[in-house]
């Protein structure tokens, strides 16, 4: 494509995003589709032949734009929204124009140094002291599990190099969190080799919050059991009710037991942002992981995962791996290699998105429109809590309200 056509034709798709945000809130939220029925709209084979843009977009706007789920629409309450904001969009653009990987310094000095950067402002933006360092991954999902593995070779059973299986001398590994906990966490013990009975899920009291107790009493009985504990997961801000466990007495048991502290806040993490509202989170400052996904609720396109650490050579020891193809710098040379502090290679240049977003917002910008989040949520909740037929069902410190309608004399389970 030359430059000339490359401009015609994004100007021409930068008008069709333009009339799509203009348009989503006309739609519904989700098509009137079955599974299935969608492959079928499509040819069997690709073209042999080039097609215009203008027929492209056409198709575009007759099968994808009708069919898609519109998680931008006013009206979509499932999940914890991704809004991609107007600047995160134009954001996502400029990474794809400039196609860079920032798997090694060499390959990009500046989506390198830039995430660098971008960290240290969310650091700080949330509240956490100088201690913490990090990297931008896809989800939460990949963060967690990138800090299991950090926590599995801290734990100095050198499974990096030795792996898990072939050693009796290795005990089975347990790793602690709630009931509430999301399942990226029984993902992550699985890709880990640790496998889903190595996650030990705890109960919780009745404001679905981790007992600190039935974690101290868990521990000690796999102790005695001639297993080996290496890690905690706290989450501020469930996936089911938005709950809030103990981190600061976890931070304690955990201190206290020698084990990994990973705090899970991938939703509510940026209310840490407002100095106002960091009551929930007292204590995270002492774990050794926190995840957090601006694309969540700092309006960042998917993808786009915060993961701190204060033991960024743990992340180091699990994940460096430099065959002599990825040997762009003398050893010695003070330069980040990304790649090394995770289990990826190939990496999106993330930073930038985030860089035009906090710059077009501003830190200030952004606390107020999460204020005004927190603020219109209680004041739904309390419609609710006035309302004779409907009924909260679990206490509301963030965004999300868990509610149902229960009338007089329905008798609902």
């Amino acid at each position: 494509m030359d430059r000339g056509a490359f401009r015609a034709a994004a100007h021409a798709v930068v008008e069709r995003m333009a009339d799509y945000l203009d348009s989503v809130e006309d739609r519904p939220v989700f098509p009137t589709v079955e599974p299935g029925s969608l492959a079928p709209i499509f040819p069997s084979a690709a073209p042999e032949d080039p097609e215009p843009l203008a027929t492209i977009l056409a198709d575009y706007g007759r099968l994808i734009e009708p069919n898609a789920t519109h998680w931008q629409h006013p009206g979509f309450f499932a999940y914890f929204a991704t809004t991609a904001s107007g600047p995160g969009i134009l954001g996502e653009m400029l990474t794809a124009t400039l196609g860079q990987n920032p798997m090694l310094w060499r390959t990009s000095p500046i989506g390198t140094e830039l995430e660098v950067v971008v960290v240290d402002w969310l650091r700080q933006a949330l509240g956490l002291p100088d201690g913490f360092d990090g990297l931008l991954t896809d989800t939460a999902s990949t963060s967690s599990l990138i800090a299991l593995a950090a926590a599995r070779q801290a734990a100095g059973l050198d499974i990096a190099a030795r792996g898990l299986t072939g050693r009796p001398e290795v005990p089975a590994l347990r790793v602690y969190a709630s009931a509430e906990a999301h399942s990226s966490i029984d993902k992550a013990c699985m890709t880990l080799g640790l496998g889903r009975e190595a996650l030990v899920r705890l109960p919780t009291n009745d404001r679905l919050e981790l007992r600190s107790d039935a974690l101290t009493e868990a521990i000690a009985r796999d102790r005695d059991a001639g297993r080996r504990p290496i890690a905690v997961v706290a989450t501020i801000g469930t996936t089911s009710s938005t709950s809030i466990d103990p981190v600061a007495a976890m931070a304690d048991i955990a201190a206290e037991e020698g084990l990994w502290l990973h705090v899970d806040s991938a939703y509510a993490g940026v209310v840490a942002m407002l100095p106002q509202r960091r009551g929930p989170f007292a204590g995270w400052e002492r774990a050794d992981s926190i995840v957090v996904n601006p694309h969540k609720w700092l309006f960042t396109p998917l993808d786009a995962s915060l993961l701190l650490t204060r033991r960024m050579s743990d992340l180091h020891d699990s994940f460096s791996l430099v065959p002599e193809y990825l040997r762009t710098l003398d050893r010695a040379t003070p330069a980040r290699d990304y790649n090394e502090y995770t289990p990826q290679l190939g990496r999106r240049f993330r930073a930038l998105k985030l860089w035009i977003q906090l710059r077009w917002f501003g830190l200030a910008g952004l606390r107020r429109r999460i204020e005004r989040h927190l603020e219109m949520t209680q004041t739904f909740a309390g419609w609710i809590d006035e309302a004779p037929d409907w009924e909260r069902l679990a206490p509301v410190p963030f965004s999300t309200i868990c509610f149902r309608w229960n009338p007089a004399g329905a008798n609902l389970a």
